[in-house]
């Protein structure tokens, strides 16, 4: 007999509703949410796979620990055995930092995810630290960070409500959105058309959002941060500058105009490929829409300028008074927030820390580059001990970082690695211990990370699915017992890291004097906490000493876990709305429109102005059906259009010789691959495209669909060597290549 539950959909930033139709206990269907208060029933074909995905037979069941150079399966206990004994001996002789962590992106799609990475690293005390956002979207951390003191405060275009949007490096028709939570984001793009908005899209490649736009400009990639520049200047020249509101926020902007007076249109035309004309309509546009909102992404993220880029899109906001105001770019407010604090001066966000050991990289946001984590490994300096042990979670930087086979290589040296993934896979593979968290319908959701970037204020929350298998770990004991095990609390009660960490936050809350439960008992208000687990009393927490929460009874119609399980389908809590001064965490208390280290930075830019590449250069891309390296796996979610081909401008191909599904030989300063060619004019000329999480062809991995046609891996085209110095963010767009027709024998 068939039944239905609801589910968050976990596989990608949209965070869509799910109807889940059940057999017994396996997913037989999935379908959108119609009473989903966020998404309403929008649904994408990674959403209705989601029984797919959940059933893929290579998922591991039970614990794998190396034996005799082999992998085998083990006991849960066995498995903890291991790890204790494997990860403590190298703390205790090496120190901490010999010990790396490697988070991945999945990390930030569970409830586990959300929880425990950050106990484990203060636990283990190491600065030996990488995550996924370092081939991502560090660059929008770091400049937020500058201008506002708060890496995570990051403003998101008012989708619903704005007049003119900017769109530049995304391709939200594919993607569903990134830093940007939006359910139907394609639905959105076209409301914004149908009420008379307009949408100019700046990418190098005509996506399939370019040609929803008004206007695409195919843009020389990795030269956004001199277009949004010289869009600055023409806004200081023509007068056009007008903060309104934000005035008072605001500190630096006649130093802005000075800084950005190298950058006219006439200067960056030539670098950006781009008309000066052209450049100042677009600026003059955006100045006089009723509404407008400057939003960028991945690929203005992931190139030299990436910092710099990200810091001038939120200039360009405030420079039109868009920033903080419905309509332009505004700042969510999550549930599971701390309760503002009165607004007024902050500790700042610095910048460098502490340096990676052997190529002396700045730390950002309290990590390291995830291209230096290969040398971290393999190299001895003076400095310090190499990286012996890493433990990763949900991560498999042999594909998503530069230079996987050095990488590769480095793994199978380290004297023990732990690896928490449902798969055997490129990273995995190495590990002496392997965790294999549950399917998605066996465990719950939350989204902590992706609601504080949300396009609507929304809370929502759903149970597992179905119950856990016999044999499988929650997720969430998962990370508790390697807690423990890492930290040298081996075979205490998983209980006890939740209990420490109810103990701690209370503690804390109530001596803040902004707290709502400042003065109470702690004790006597984790005794009045909801929840069948410890990870759901501690979201019963967090919802009720958040902005909504109910205060443990001071606000009796506030948030708690009670209260959001009455409400399966979710509660809104409203259109995002001004919150300026409150987010703002600067030492000034005001947006630092020019921070210290993007003037120490835009002499770098100013030399771009110079450079004009006569070669090929490279560009990511993605699919809908597919989310970096996940789901290669799964074969509803394969095939068709995405297929791993090198995309080529008719003329470059005519002119290197190629034909169209013949193969292509690339080369970088990483190594060559070879894909089949896919000639097309949806590339600007000079551009060759590659998708990102391919090259499912190593030995000893568990992927018994993805290797059937493994393409390649678009990473091992880069060394490592380039990164966008401010965030240590893996150059992956704009690099130079060679690009020749394989000959026939």
């Amino acid at each position: 007999m068939s039944r239905t539950a609801l589910r968050i959909c976990p596989l990608c930033e949209a965070t869509c509703g799910l109807t889940l139709t059940i057999e017994g206990t396996r997913v037989t269907g999935a379908r959108g949410d119609r009473d989903d208060v966020f998404s309403k029933g929008f649904i994408c074909p990674k959403g209705a796979s989601f029984g797919a995905v959940d059933a893929d037979p290579d998922r591991l069941r039970t614990p794998l620990v190396r034996r005799d150079g082999e992998l085998r399966e083990a006991t849960w206990a066995e498995a903890f055995d291991a790890v204790a004994a494997g990860l403590r001996p190298v703390v205790e002789r090496y120190g901490a930092n010999s010990v790396g962590v490697v988070l991945g992106n999945p990390n930030v799609h569970t409830v586990a995810g959300g929880l425990y990475p950050t106990v484990l690293l203060a636990g283990l005390g190491t600065r030996s630290v990488f995550t996924a956002s370092t081939v991502d979207q560090m660059p929008k951390h770091v400049s937020s960070g500058l201008l506002f003191g708060d890496a995570n405060a990051i403003p998101v275009p008012d989708l619903d409500h704005t007049d003119h949007l900017l769109l530049i490096g995304a391709n939200p028709l594919e993607s569903n959105g990134s830093l940007c939570t939006a359910p139907d984001f394609p639905g959105k793009l076209k409301a914004l058309k149908a009420r008379g908005g307009t949408l100019t899209v700046i990418d190098p490649r005509r996506t399939r959002t370019a040609k929803l736009a008004d206007r695409h400009i195919a843009i020389r990639p990795g030269t956004d941060a001199l277009l949004l520049a010289a869009m600055a200047y023409t806004l200081f020249e023509e007068g056009l500058v007008e903060l309104g509101e934000l005035a008072p926020h605001v500190q630096g902007v006649e130093e802005l105009r000075s800084a950005v007076g190298d950058f006219t249109p006439e200067a960056v035309a030539g670098a950006c490929d781009v008309e000066a004309p052209l450049i100042r309509t677009l600026a003059r546009e955006l100045a006089a829409a009723p509404t407008a909102a400057v939003y960028a992404r991945i690929g203005s993220c992931t190139v030299p300028y990436g910092t710099l880029g990200s810091w001038l899109v939120d200039v360009l906001n405030v420079l039109t008074g868009n920033l903080d105001r419905p309509g332009g770019a505004l700042f969510p407010l999550a549930a599971t927030d701390r309760t503002p604090r009165p607004a007024g001066p902050g500790r700042g966000f610095q910048l460098g820390r502490w340096h990676s050991r052997v190529s002396e990289h700045p730390e950002a946001k309290g990590e390291l580059p995830l291209s230096a984590l290969g040398e971290e490994i393999d190299t001895a300096t003076p400095e310090g001990e190499p990286i012996r042990a890493l433990i990763a979670v949900a991560a498999n930087p042999v594909l998503s970082a530069p230079d996987g086979d050095r990488l590769d290589k480095a793994l199978d040296s380290l004297d023990f690695m732990v690896s928490v993934d449902p798969y055997l896979n490129e990273t995995s593979r190495h590990a002496h211990v392997v965790l294999p968290p549950p399917p998605p319908s066996q465990s719950p959701h939350h989204d902590f990370a992706f609601n504080t970037l949300a396009v609507r204020n929304q809370v929502r929350y759903t149970r597992p699915a179905v119950p856990l298998e016999p044999g499988r770990m929650a997720e969430t004991e998962i990370l508790a017992r390697l807690i423990l095990a890492a930290t040298g609390m081996h075979g205490a009660d998983p209980g006890a890291v939740d209990a420490m960490v109810i103990d701690q936050t209370l503690g804390k809350a109530v001596r803040d004097p902004h707290s709502p439960v400042h003065g109470r008992d702690p004790h006597e208000l984790a005794g009045l906490l909801d929840g069948d687990t410890g990870p759901e009393r501690r979201i019963d927490m967090m919802l009720r000493l958040g902005p909504y929460g109910d205060g443990f009874g001071v606000r009796p119609d506030g948030l708690g876990l009670e209260k959001l399980l009455a409400h399966p389908h979710g509660i809104d809590l409203g259109p995002l709305r001004s919150r300026l001064p409150q987010p703002l965490k600067t030492r000034s208390g005001k947006v630092e429109l020019l921070p210290e280290p993007i003037v120490d930075d835009l002499p770098r830019l100013r030399r771009a102005l110079r450079e004009r590449p006569d070669g090929l250069v490279l560009v990511g891309r993605r699919h809908l059906r597919s989310n970096n390296s996940w789901m290669h796996n799964v074969p509803a979610l394969t095939g068709g259009t995405n297929r791993c081909t090198l995309h080529i401008h008719p003329e470059d191909a005519e002119r290197l010789g190629v034909r169209d599904g013949a193969p292509v030989r690339v080369k970088g300063a990483g190594g060559e691959v070879t894909a089949p060619a896919e000639v097309t004019d949806g590339v600007r000329r000079g551009v060759v495209s590659l998708p990102h999480g391919w090259g499912h062809s190593r030995a000893g991995t568990r992927l018994s669909h993805a290797s059937v046609d493994p393409g390649v891996n678009v990473n091992q085209l880069l060394d490592g060597s380039l990164l966008d110095p401010l965030s240590g963010n893996a150059v992956l767009n704009g690099v130079p290549v060679e690009c020749a027709a394989v000959l026939a024998l």
